[in-house]
């Protein structure tokens, strides 16, 4: 009788993935750690064909890209990945991979900075943009035009008040009318959600925040759940004609911070939740928005699709309105004044004097991103400045 097959080895979890960027070991050196490759451009030989296969120019892509886009694509369990110089730029690679006129859906409460620009520069393009209630699903199947929408985008949790849209749900909507899904998912990042898993065909990250996690890095992802969809392959030629690509040591200094997101995401979660309990008990807050609250109109969804935790990200509406909200926000000591989130620091901002007088946020809205110190601290500081 032949001999028993060995036992398979179980495919690792994110913590394993992560720690070890995927077990790469960089073959010439044997170095755990991998190279930075600089070069912008690469050798032919004597027929004028790439020494390396695939290896022309910088601007479609560099060694360096290739760890932490293979990295997100495990993490994703998609197919492939696709690095970009912001989160901005990822975004926009989305819709530009668009055709003008084509229509698209995407959610009232998002990422500010996207929403203005396709508000402006994407109608201005050509594109048809809709913004909808996304979490409510009759909403987004009113907004639905079969034939004619190409794309709906998700985001969540939703910045800043972190509503939960069903991924799932709105998925099944979409592709009823043959339109794609792109998910942001910077807030819960692969740790917390896999929004492929859900039905999306994209997943965009803005990687300056929770990926890199330490404020030092500008980055964006896109990952596809199949690496032929047409609409991904198209975000790659936008990359490669436009060049919105990553530097070297921007990519490499992306990988060395996901070796730790899971540790820094399920503690900043957990720091998260406890702050939110605490603020949801005062008598000086109006709300405290957390899709870990029960109360939270979206908690029950959030724990259905969400594993591990409910994100770093609480916002709270103070009692006494726009000017109790910018005096606390004066007297935190602990709590850094600051824009972004995902970073080991917990930062804090009025958003609606951040996005200016059009903005749809509330007067009363400090928005707190939850970074790595003792939470003790953190609700200590925020109980002395409300």
């Amino acid at each position: 009788m032949p001999p028993p097959a060995p036992p398979a080895h179980p495919a690792p979890n994110a913590d394993t993935l992560c720690a070890q960027a995927l077990g790469d070991v960089d073959g010439p050196t044997g170095a755990l750690v991998p190279p930075i490759h600089t070069s912008t451009t690469y050798a032919r030989d004597e027929q004028n064909a790439p020494v390396a296969p695939g290896r022309i120019y910088a601007r479609d892509q560099n060694p360096t890209f290739e760890p932490a886009e293979r990295l997100l694509t495990a993490l994703e369990r998609g197919a492939q990945t696709a690095l970009f110089a912001s989160g901005m730029a990822a975004c926009t690679a989305v819709f530009r991979a668009l055709s003008p006129g084509d229509h698209v859906v995407a959610p009232a409460e998002m990422y500010w900075a996207l929403r203005r620009w396709l508000t402006t520069t994407a109608t201005r393009w050509g594109l048809d943009v809709t913004l909808v209630d996304t979490h409510d699903l009759r909403a987004l199947e009113a907004a639905l035009r079969p034939g004619s929408t190409k794309l709906v985008w998700l985001e969540t949790p939703a910045n800043p008040c972190w509503t939960i849209t069903d991924l799932a749900a709105a998925a099944r909507l979409a592709h009823a009318v043959g339109a794609s899904v792109a998910v942001d998912s910077t807030v819960a990042t692969p740790v917390l959600t896999r929004p492929i898993e859900h039905g999306a065909d994209l997943v965009v990250h803005a990687a300056t925040k929770a990926l890199n996690g330490h404020s030092d890095v500008l980055a964006g992802s896109v990952t596809a759940a199949r690496a032929d969809d047409a609409l991904f392959l198209r975000v790659l030629e936008v990359r490669a004609t436009e060049g919105a690509v990553l530097g070297p040591f921007e990519a490499w200094l992306l990988l060395r911070g996901m070796r730790t997101l899971p540790l820094r995401v399920r503690t900043a979660s957990a720091s998260a939740l406890r702050l939110a309990q605490h603020l949801a008990g005062d008598s000086r807050v109006a709300e405290a928005l957390y899709p870990g609250l029960p109360s939270f109109a979206g908690h029950e969804i959030a724990a259905r699709q969400m594993s591990g935790g409910f994100g770093s990200m609480v916002s709270v509406r103070v009692g006494g309105g726009r000017d109790a909200a910018l005096r606390t926000l004066g007297k935190l000591r602990l709590w850094k004044r600051a824009t972004s989130l995902g970073g080991t620091e917990s930062l804090v901002e009025h958003r609606a004097t951040v996005e200016g007088p059009t903005s749809s946020v509330p007067v009363d809205l400090l928005r707190l991103s939850v970074g790595l110190e003792d939470v003790a601290d953190l609700i200590a500081d925020l109980d002395a400045a409300l």
